[in-house]
Formats: C-alpha cells, sequence, structure tokens
C-alpha cells in the first residue's frame, strides 16, 4: 500500500518551463501568509500535481530561515495533499510562495495551506461548474 503522507520526488516541481509558465500563465489563490500559483499541466502519467516551494530572499536573508521555512511548507503541504487528491481531476502544478515578513510556527504554516488548499479547490469547482 501507498503511504497517503509521502511526498516523492515524482511530486516535486523542478522542469524550469513549468516553473515559468506557472509564473506566465498561472492562476493564484492567497491566504496571508501563503500564496498558491497553480496551472494545469501535462505532466508524467504517474503524478497528479506537482509541488514546489519558494521564500523570497527579499524578505529573509538568511538562508538557514528561508530553508526552515521552505521545510515547514513542504511538511503542511505533505499532511494535507490528500484532500486536493481526492477532490480534483487532471494534473497540476503548485507553487507555493510565503508572503509573511517574520518566521511562523508550524501551526501559522498548516492554518494557512489548509485554507489555501480550500480556495483552491472552490476555484475549481467554479471554473468547472463554468464550462
Amino acid at each position: 500500500m501507498k503511504n497517503v503522507f509521502s511526498y516523492p520526488k515524482s511530486e516535486k516541481l523542478k522542469n524550469k518551463k513549468i516553473i515559468d509558465q506557472l509564473f506566465s500563465e498561472g492562476k493564484s489563490v492567497s491566504k496571508y501568509p501563503l500564496k498558491l500559483i497553480y496551472l494545469q499541466i501535462v505532466a508524467s502519467p504517474n503524478t497528479q500535481i506537482q509541488t514546489g516551494v519558494t521564500v523570497p530572499k527579499r524578505n529573509f536573508k538568511s538562508a538557514v530561515k528561508r530553508n526552515r521555512i521552505k521545510r515547514l511548507l513542504r511538511e503542511a503541504y505533505r499532511l494535507n495533499k490528500q484532500e486536493v487528491f481526492n477532490n480534483t481531476e487532471g494534473r497540476f502544478a503548485f507553487l507555493f510562495l510565503y508572503l509573511g515578513k517574520e518566521v511562523p510556527t508550524f501551526k501559522q504554516v498548516e492554518k494557512g495551506m489548509k485554507a489555501v488548499l480550500q480556495r483552491f479547490l472552490e476555484a475549481e469547482t467554479n471554473q468547472n461548474r463554468n464550462e
């Protein structure tokens, strides 16, 4: 049985073309302190969602702090991703941006992650309804 809470390499967003496409064509939803940029893609058949996280160097000069926040973002996504996997059709690329100015606690990040994923699901159901 495959672990629901895993975050395998195949789910990590590393393709530069897709990342560039996300910034140029992607749609976004926000819930402070997170912003989710997403785009429907044609990805490998074994992956439903590819995800990346980013923290701006402008707000956090220290790489140690940026890496800590990225670790928190990945962990919060890993624990809450089944909500998206179970309620969407199609393949997506996700990019989570951290918008806050100070290092958050895990509770703050997880609360924001749940809210942003919920907004994504609402946006997608509205999109599918309109088509």
